[in-house]
Order: C-alpha cells, then sequence, then structure tokens
C-alpha cells in the first residue's frame, strides 16, 4: 500500500462538473435557435457566445490549478485532455450556432433537430458523469451511452448530407448548410472523445 504524503487536491472534480454544465446551457440555447427568428437567433447567439466564454474560463481555471497543484487526483496529462475536451465540445456548438447567425440562414432541414437532440443529450450524461469522477464508480454506463449516441449521430449525419444533395437547387445555401451540419457532426464526435477520455482515467486508476 502506498502512503499520500500531500493530500490530492479534489477540487478538480467540482471544476469538472462546472465546466459539463456549460455544455448542458449550450446544447439548450441550440435547441432554442432553431424555432427562432433572425433577431431571436442574434440574441440566442450572442448568449452562446457567453456561455463559451464562461466554459473557457472554467478551463483557464483547471489549467492555472493544474499547473499550480503539487499532487492532482489523476494524472496531469489525463486532466489536461479531459478540460480541453470538454472545451471543444462546446466551441464546437457555439461555432454552429454562429454560422447559422453569419450565414443567414432562414430554414434548416428537420433533421437537425435530430442532430441537436443528441448533442443535449450528451451534454446531459457528461454533466451527470463528472460528478461520479470522484469515486469512479458507475461510469462504464456513461462511455457505453456516449458511444451509441455518436452513432446515431453518424447515421443522422450521413442521411442529412445525402438528402441535401438530392434536393439541392442553390448552391450557396447548401454549402452554408453543410458546414452548419458539419460543425454539430463534430460536435457529437467531441463528446464522444470526452467519453473516451473518461473511460481511460477510470481504467487507470481502477
Amino acid at each position: 500500500m502506498r502512503l499520500r504524503l500531500t493530500p490530492k487536491d479534489t477540487s478538480f472534480f467540482d471544476l469538472f462538473a462546472a465546466q459539463a454544465q456549460h455544455l448542458v446551457v449550450g446544447a439548450g440555447l441550440l435547441a432554442e435557435i432553431l424555432g427562432a427568428d433572425r433577431a431571436g437567433r442574434e440574441t440566442i447567439a450572442k448568449q452562446m457566445r457567453e456561455v463559451e466564454h464562461a466554459c473557457d474560463e472554467s478551463t483557464h481555471e483547471i489549467m492555472r490549478k493544474l499547473n499550480s497543484t503539487f499532487v492532482t487526483p489523476f494524472d496531469r496529462e489525463d486532466i489536461y485532455s479531459l478540460a480541453s475536451g470538454l472545451d471543444d465540445c462546446m466551441d464546437l456548438m457555439e461555432e454552429a450556432a454562429d454560422l447559422i447567425v453569419l450565414y443567414k440562414i432562414d430554414e434548416l432541414p428537420t433533421a437537425v433537430a435530430d442532430q441537436i437532440e443528441v448533442l443535449q443529450r450528451c451534454a446531459e450524461l457528461t454533466s451527470a458523469a463528472m460528478p461520479r469522477l470522484r469515486s469512479m464508480k458507475d461510469l462504464s454506463d456513461y462511455w457505453v451511452e456516449i458511444n451509441r449516441l455518436e452513432n446515431q449521430a453518424d447515421r443522422v449525419y450521413r442521411k442529412l448530407l445525402g438528402d441535401l444533395m438530392d434536393n439541392a437547387t442553390d448552391a450557396i445555401a447548401l454549402i452554408k448548410v453543410k458546414e452548419v451540419v458539419a460543425e454539430l457532426e463534430a460536435a457529437a464526435d467531441a463528446f464522444e472523445k470526452v467519453a473516451n477520455y473518461v473511460e481511460t482515467i477510470a481504467v487507470k486508476e481502477s
């Protein structure tokens, strides 16, 4: 049995939980943007930027603590990867919202709602999983379900692209929508990466 002379700083767990909660807020705002008019979308996109900045600050706080803490609850590189991965999820969702406004897209395909629904579920599961890092218990269901959701997102994305190509009458409009749905797909991939980091951490700590 190893003796630890210096106690671990457990505040990292609270910081990860706070960071993940921003993702829940961001995914909720993405859902709101679908039914909003152009003015409403601009307001929501501004709110998204504010949430993204708050998530950035959470990320920076984790990094500052990482640089000033002698004994961390798990490997430093894993803390860095997890914090960066959570930040990527928020960045990609914010970019999708920003593109909808910048490109002045009036109507999005109905399947975009399916993409966002997956992201909302991923955000909720990720937020619920972060506090469980403290005990490293009951986490396997989380990463299994995230993997299933990411596969679902892939199927929605591929079908959406096929429908866009089949029904496109305006090449510029097609490119604009394609970029938005690609950002949403990248966000789903980012959530899966976070789940993979969590699985790696749990295996190391078991």
